[in-house]
């Protein structure tokens, strides 16, 4: 019944998209108006698109960790007299929405090759209150996940509280990136941006307010964010937040035919970003370096795709907060978050926010088969189907004193039977390395090859990985890479 639904939903989707996509060819002078003459003189109108496209949605999606999320997203692109179809010459994203999981999302994307000529420009404006953020703890498996703690239906005798592994955490985010050729299929990069972390404990009366006494969550228990605090193991400072602005610079290697959804090629960069603190957190200056690989195969003309990535986080000097390692570094902002490993971004079917580390890598398999392409209304469409493999694992861990945590527990949180210690940590076998794996099938509809709505459904290869059933599904925009 809740496939029935969801299906009914997307069809819903498609069908306002529909309507309110609009073709637009904006004559600004006499030279613009005898090029796209000629250019439909020269090239059919079935085959591309000019002009102004402007679509408005309902910003529908669902991800198992944030919930099912509602509010308006609209997507303007201008591709001028089609030339350079499918790449767009201007792109504008607007969206606003918020999730059952008290998840928010307000954000304004502008991407442009052709703005500042021969070069790349991306602007992005993102603030993203999350009232219950994922917080699995450090080092992987070296945190125990204990699925009986978070689920009051399955394990009643053993529940503590739904939101145990969660805290707060609200981020802003401005940031403009700009690259230009080198030479050939070579790029320079370079970015600046500032990022500001409100972190702290969920609010329970505001989770609470409205609900039935017997849904109602309990106000006195300590979930994994509290208990890293009280035994020292998150610092003072890193639990305050605050302001980290940052510098980035890079190069990039890309031979794709196109850098949306692209059929063929190689994309590849390696960058450095500096991130600053200050105050309280002066000591939380840090070096990451960031390489990232990506190879589009085409294996049957362009309705059969093998494509895969591999990437790489690693902290090269200084220390960051804990939230800095639960962001993945990308040259180009084009999701509203890139949680590191584990999540819709990253390796999906693992719970977000599972694997944080110092650094970190994982990689993501998949085929991309079309299954049929169609036309309405002069707006080109094709339905798709993808298998798909991700892994990953931590490569720096956090270096985790087990008669340090002790001292802090005897000082500061006496009442904890320190016999319970392994529940929480694992010192004896704390597996660090091992892989965590995940494996599923996505669904596309793609529009004018830019606007694709990605259905994917993924399955943990550990049930340690996943505490929503053993099972992830998410509802998102484009495909992963």
């Amino acid at each position: 019944m809740k496939m029935k639904k969801l299906s009914l939903l997307l069809v819903l989707v498609f069908a306002i998209n529909f309507t309110f996509a609009y073709d637009y060819n904006i004559l600004l002078d006499n030279d613009l108006v005898k090029k796209e003459k000629k250019a439909k003189k020269e090239k059919s109108t079935d085959s591309v698109r000019r002009g102004w496209t402007f679509g408005i949605l309902p910003s529908v999606a669902y991800d198992a960790d944030k919930g099912f999320q509602g509010g308006l997203l609209s997507n303007v692109y201008y591709f001028g007299d089609g030339t350079q179809y499918p790449d767009y010459i201007h792109s504008f994203y607007f969206e606003a929405a918020y999730t059952t999981k008290h998840c928010g999302l307000f954000r304004f994307n502008y991407d442009s090759k052709y703005l500042i000529p021969k070069h790349r420009l991306t602007i992005d404006v993102s603030y993203l209150p999350d009232a219950i953020c994922d917080f699995y703890g450090y080092n992987g498996y070296q945190t125990v996940m204990n699925r009986e703690w978070i689920n009051d239906k399955k394990f009643p005798d053993t529940y503590a509280s739904r939101i145990f592994y969660k805290s707060r955490r609200d981020m802003l985010r401005i940031a403009a990136d700009i690259s230009g050729n080198l030479a050939g299929n070579w790029y320079w990069n370079a970015g600046i941006g500032v990022q500001w972390f409100t972190v702290g404990s969920v609010n329970v009366d505001m989770i609470n307010k409205g609900k039935k006494e017997e849904k109602k969550l309990p106000t006195d228990v300590d979930g994994l964010y509290e208990k890293y605090c009280k035994w020292g193991i998150i610092d003072d400072a890193e639990a305050l937040g605050g302001w980290h602005p940052y510098l980035r610079a890079g190069i990039t290697f890309d031979t794709r035919d196109r850098q949306q959804n692209p059929n063929k090629g190689i994309y590849a960069d390696a960058f450095l970003t500096y991130t600053a603190a200050f105050g309280a957190q002066k000591k939380f200056n840090n070096l990451k370096l960031n390489v990232d690989f990506r190879h589009y195969v085409p294996v049957y003309k362009d309705y059969v795709l093998f494509a895969y990535r591999l990437s790489m986080q690693l902290t090269t000097a200084g220390h960051a907060t804990f939230m800095e390692n639960n962001i993945w570094n990308t040259l180009y902002i084009q999701r509203a978050t890139y949680e590191v490993v584990g999540g819709g971004n990253t390796i999906r079917g693992i719970a977000r926010n599972r694997v944080t580390a110092n650094g970190f890598a994982f990689a993501n398999i998949e085929f991309r088969f079309k299954l049929c392409k169609f036309t309405i209304k002069k707006e080109h469409f094709y339905i798709g189907l993808n298998p798909f493999f991700d892994a990953g694992m931590v490569l720096q861990p956090y270096k985790l004193n087990k008669e340090s945590i002790i001292d802090n527990i005897k000082e500061n949180d006496p009442e904890f039977d320190l016999d319970k210690l392994d529940q929480y940590l694992n010192f004896d076998n704390p597996q660090i390395y091992r892989p965590h794996m995940a494996a599923g099938l996505g669904l596309k509809v793609a529009m004018n090859e830019n606007f694709v709505l990605s259905v994917d459904w993924a399955v943990p290869f550990d049930k340690r990985d996943n505490s929503n059933q053993f099972t992830n599904f998410y509802v998102k925009m484009n495909y992963m890479f």
